[in-house]
């Protein structure tokens, strides 16, 4: 089993019974304790729980959003299976457009960016310095006051620029995703979200299945806004088949 699969079962009995130990975990999985402790210390890390002695407990809601280095260094090589998976879905036309959300994940495409001749838009300050070591048809960072966090523009004149924009491809990530769609903690990150979403001809979500069930403040786009949802092999058939529903072509790397 995968480290991201038993993870994500972790946070299910973790739902169900409130509270997981570490040695009931190691017993269930047959890993060793230590194992279960890195695999609690990476969710923990994430923001989807509470490290406490012996086990750990459901992240409250008030608990501090992790930054942009801690989710960086988080499920790495989940990541970058993701973004491979969703490089299928880049626009192949030489001068075509890409817009890149701000997020752990989505900076993880920008490799796949390169030599396509794309026009690349985002909002992350990462996203763009790592875009600019790669051949592109150009780089535009789009305004707005920069979030400490996420290393992303947001406020009024990214929203205000994004309005203008129709990309051929948005490339998105969130904080949780579920029933009543994707979620993230800023109002204002929310509002650059959406923003891409309203204007951009394909949809593409990057999310591990870490955050399947989660959710958080805003919703900024429903599930019938999204047209892939890229994801890993930790997702259950389940919310797969909610989501494919809700008519979301649904690609676990």
């Amino acid at each position: 089993m995968y480290a991201e699969e038993r993870q994500q079962e972790i946070l299910t009995a973790l739902r169900e019974d409130g509270r997981v130990a570490v040695s009931d975990l190691s017993q269930r999985f047959d890993v060793t304790m230590e194992t279960i402790r890195r695999d609690l210390d990476a969710l923990d890390r994430l923001g989807l729980v509470t490290r406490v002695h012996g086990g750990a407990i459901p992240r409250r809601t008030e608990d501090v959003e992790p930054d942009l280095p801690t989710r960086l260094a988080t499920n790495t090589d989940s990541k970058r299976r993701i973004a491979l998976a969703a490089s299928r879905f880049l626009p192949n036309t030489p001068n075509a457009s890409v817009i890149v959300d701000a997020g752990s994940t989505t900076v993880e495409i920008v490799p796949h960016l390169d030599g396509k001749g794309l026009r690349v838009v985002t909002n992350a300050l990462a996203v763009a310095e790592a875009a600019l070591g790669i051949d592109t048809a150009g780089v535009e960072l789009l305004p707005g006051h920069l979030r400490g966090l996420t290393y992303a523009a947001v406020g009024v004149d990214t929203v205000r620029a994004l309005t203008r924009l129709h990309p051929d491809v948005a490339v998105l990530g969130c904080n949780g995703m579920g029933p009543d769609g994707f979620t993230t903690p800023d109002p204002d990150e929310a509002a650059a979200k959406s923003a891409m979403v309203a204007g951009a001809g394909r949809r593409v979500m990057l999310a591990d299945s870490s955050k399947i069930d989660v959710t958080q403040f805003v919703v900024f786009a429903e599930l019938s806004d999204i047209d892939v949802l890229v994801t890993d092999r930790g997702l259950s058939d389940s919310p797969v088949h909610l989501f494919e529903e809700s008519g979301i072509e649904v690609v676990r790397a």
